[in-house]
């Protein structure tokens, strides 16, 4: 993986001359919006940050000193929007044409056939090994919630966050299409009375559908009687006609809703025109939603026609948006399954394919927070992704020096580190599922013989 320190940080020292980001910097030393990296030493005291202060200060001689020679320093990342349910499926249920459609029918039969809590356990953990190894902290997940699934996977999911506290913190949120709503009168208040009992976050998939006014009033207020935050999965279709960003905006507003709400991938507001955008822009500031662009998953997903070239990149007007101060985030969303077959829930790389697709450049300006204090902020976590004295030092070390450097190798050394200990940055490998993918297919192939 390659090493950034030169010998082992227990806990205790000082990193000298770091380059950190004047946005995760509190006042003085930044807080701005500004794309500038800051000169600073950070001292480690008891795996916290005891002291931050310009380069040069902190750093003496002595054992306990890490001359970083102006490598970057980030804090540990949030993903906000992942799905570790489903993650690395693709080898025994491949999407067979890339499409979405193809990607909910292939999920739907690989979880009908092979969703067991040994299957989830054993995969959501390999997501988290990676996760952890490549710095990311804390982690919201979707988990599929269509009986019978949600009598598996909750439980296990239960387990699994008490598992990793401390070295990943979860958070789960549920997930159904909302239309279920018409098959089942009773689903909604099971399915909302088992997030609560859980502590998770109350989510749907959005459709233009007859009767979703109704729909979006009931799930609102299911979530105010139990006191529950929403995640809604919203638009991911390039049809211009797809307005349910609008229609959860209205919801909320009409409903008086005081918690938080997300809304993930947005996809066809980039397809509407300007007048009908601004309109559920206003309404969607007015609400106070949050909103994270999932840039890869979409880019794979989007516009995908067989013998033609893309025309569009499938992400949202997050610029639009954090111009009316909507919280914006982007996030990994699906990894190595039938809706992405890629990714490694790294928020570096991430991070580093959001600015090529979503121009999170010229000027640069404070987007890295869209991996750190944004999605920490909307999903009520405000301790992580920050550098702030007092806080736990978690933090990424990397050798490279500027945005440049560092963008233009996202997979190249860094050292993260967990209350100021370097952790084992070995990431695991994809033979540890060969049981699960071969016995998968063996059962498949048996049943159509």
């Amino acid at each position: 993986m390659g090493a950034v320190l030169t010998r082992p940080l227990a806990g205790e020292g000082v990193l000298a001359n770091a380059s950190v980001p004047s946005c995760l910097l509190p006042a003085p030393l930044g807080g701005g919006a500004a794309a500038a990296l800051i000169a600073v030493d950070l001292e480690i005291c008891g795996g916290r940050l005891r002291r931050i202060a310009p380069a040069g200060t902190l750093a003496g001689d002595g054992p306990a000193v890490f001359d970083l020679d102006a490598g970057m320093v980030l804090p540990t990342l949030v993903d906000m929007h992942t799905h570790l349910d489903k993650g690395h499926i693709a080898p025994r249920k491949a999407n067979p044409d890339g499409t979405f459609m193809g990607a909910l029918a292939a999920v739907g039969e690989d979880r009908a056939a092979n969703w067991t809590a040994a299957d989830v356990r054993r995969r959501m953990e390999f997501g988290l090994r990676c996760a952890h190894a490549h710095g990311t902290s804390l982690i919201r997940t979707h988990i599929d919630s269509l009986p019978p699934q949600d009598e598996i996977s909750w439980p296990v999911f239960k387990e699994i966050r008490a598992e990793w506290r401390g070295r990943i913190e979860l958070q789960g949120s549920c997930l159904f299409g909302i239309d279920r709503l018409d098959l089942d009168g009773d689903f909604l208040a099971r399915i909302a009375d088992r997030v609560r009992e859980a502590g998770g976050i109350l989510g749907a998939v959005t459709y233009m559908i007859p009767g979703i006014d109704a729909h979006l009033d009931a799930v609102f207020q299911a979530a105010m009687a139990r006191g529950l935050d929403l995640d809604f999965h919203v638009d991911e279709t390039a049809d211009p006609a797809a307005v349910t960003l609008r229609r959860i905006a209205e919801a909320a507003i009409r409903n008086r809703f005081e918690g938080r709400i997300v809304c993930g991938h947005c996809c066809s507001l980039a397809n509407q025109g300007a007048e009908e955008a601004d309109r559920t822009l206003d309404l969607v500031a007015e609400a106070g939603i949050g909103v994270v662009s999932l840039p890869m998953c979409n880019m794979y997903l989007q516009d995908r026609v067989a013998g033609r070239t893309p025309r569009w990149r499938g992400v949202t007007l997050l610029h639009e948006m954090k111009a009316r101060g909507i919280p914006v985030a982007v996030a990994s969303d699906n990894t190595r399954d039938p809706f992405y077959a890629y990714g490694d829930l790294d928020l570096i790389e991430v991070y580093a394919q959001a600015t090529r697709i979503l121009h999170f450049d010229h000027p640069i300006a404070d987007w890295i927070r869209t991996v750190t204090t944004a999605p920490a902020a909307m999903l009520r976590q405000p301790g992580h992704g920050r550098l702030a004295e007092g806080a736990p030092a978690d933090l990424i070390l990397f050798r490279t020096r500027t945005w440049s450097e560092t963008l233009s190798r996202p997979h190249g050394p860094r050292e993260v580190l967990r209350a100021g200990c370097a952790i084992d940055r070995i990431l695991p490998d994809y033979r540890e599922l060969d049981d699960i993918m071969v016995l998968a297919s063996s059962a498949a192939q048996g049943a159509a013989q």
